[in-house]
């Protein structure tokens, strides 16, 4: 399995970079490695959206760095250990196609047994409160849409419906009454007309390459929200300092389902929307991006945001910090139960 790790690794060098690249010293250096680096595999590898969200974990005392990195594709690998368990580090940035070619580059060229996502989230479920760590049990990407064209109802044929394309199971949302025309703003004609929810094409690895298959709610791994339910106990910092607290003690909570998309959803409106037609708890940029690649690539995975905003007011970033470190908190006493749970198999 090492050797063909290897081969891939080659070929992967070989056919992405250009001439004068794949000639220089710098890639083979890289090669080798990523080779050795497997070599103590398998890891734990940890996928973070920024280093707002990153430099607490870097900067915890439960993080050793072995002091490796390994730059590739424009990615930085940090290679360390969490709880006496070997991770790797790695930063997205922002959205949903930079976290999915991140994972992807991760699983590909890494020993990788599974991986765990962590960052700030914005709230939709009025259980949950700033500060507040949510685990949600599926994830989805809410942005990908068959936009209706002007005229069509809900019973009209969608575009390239009849190829299997897209599909009207899950249903869609009728924009508000808008017209182009100023002096008719009282129009009721929908020039916006109706956006179709749609799923997301997956090639799962184990699958006959090129046959589509469709998925729209990604479940996390069984084990690892297994293990998450032992960190519902856990206790959160509601307090930046002695003056500046939350009004509530924050919690970790396990809740049914989050969504993501390259938008930030500031709109309470639209979120209330979601939270009522798909019961969802969480939103944000990147996770469902993570979550498809790793359901594709048939690695575990589970995520883990920590509640920064409502959008019940302005963004505040008073208590952003305070989320972060909550989210950095729950992710360690998570791979330590991990360490512990696998002790026991």
């Amino acid at each position: 399995m090492k050797a063909f790790r290897v081969l891939v690794i080659f070929l992967y060098v070989l056919v992405t970079l250009e001439p004068q690249e794949t000639n220089a010293e710098i890639d083979g250096k890289t090669g080798k490695l990523i080779n050795q680096a497997n070599e103590n595999g398998p890891y734990l590898g940890v996928v973070i959206p920024n280093l707002f969200e990153m430099n607490p974990l870097l900067e915890s005392s439960s993080f050793n760095s072995t002091n490796l990195t390994i730059d590739f594709a424009g990615r930085r690998f940090r290679f360390g250990t969490i709880e006496n368990k070997e991770v790797i580090l790695v930063l997205t940035g922002l959205g949903m196609i930079n976290a999915g070619i991140t994972t992807q580059l991760l699983v590909s060229l890494f020993d990788v047994e599974g991986v765990l996502h962590y960052g700030i989230a914005g709230n939709v479920n009025p259980s949950l409160n700033i500060g507040d760590v949510a685990i949600p049990q599926y994830w989805s990407h809410h942005a990908l849409w068959n936009w209706q064209r002007y005229g069509d109802g809900p019973d009209d044929e969608l575009a390239l419906e009849v190829n299997g394309d897209y599909t009207r199971e899950i249903g869609y949302i009728k924009f508000a009454n808008y017209s182009t025309n100023i002096t008719n703003c009282n129009s009721h004609d929908n020039l916006l007309n109706n956006v179709w929810y749609q799923p997301e094409e997956v090639f799962p690895i184990d699958g006959t390459p090129e046959e589509r298959q469709h998925a729209f709610w990604v479940p996390i791994d069984t084990h690892y929200f297994e293990i998450s339910k032992k960190l519902e106990g856990m206790k959160l910092d509601g307090c930046i300092n002695s003056t500046t607290c939350l009004s509530t003690t924050p919690k970790v909570a396990s809740v049914l389902r989050g969504a993501s998309a390259s938008i930030f959803i500031e709109n309470a409106a639209y979120r209330s929307f979601i939270q009522g037609k798909f019961n969802v708890s969480v939103v944000d940029m990147e996770s469902a991006a993570v979550a498809l690649v790793c359901f594709q690539q048939r690695v575990p995975f589970i995520t883990f945001r920590a509640l920064s905003g409502d959008g019940s007011a302005r963004p505040s970033t008073t208590f952003a910090s305070l989320a972060v470190n909550n989210s950095v908190r729950v992710v360690v006493e998570f791979i330590k139960n991990f360490s512990a749970y696998l002790t026991q198999m």
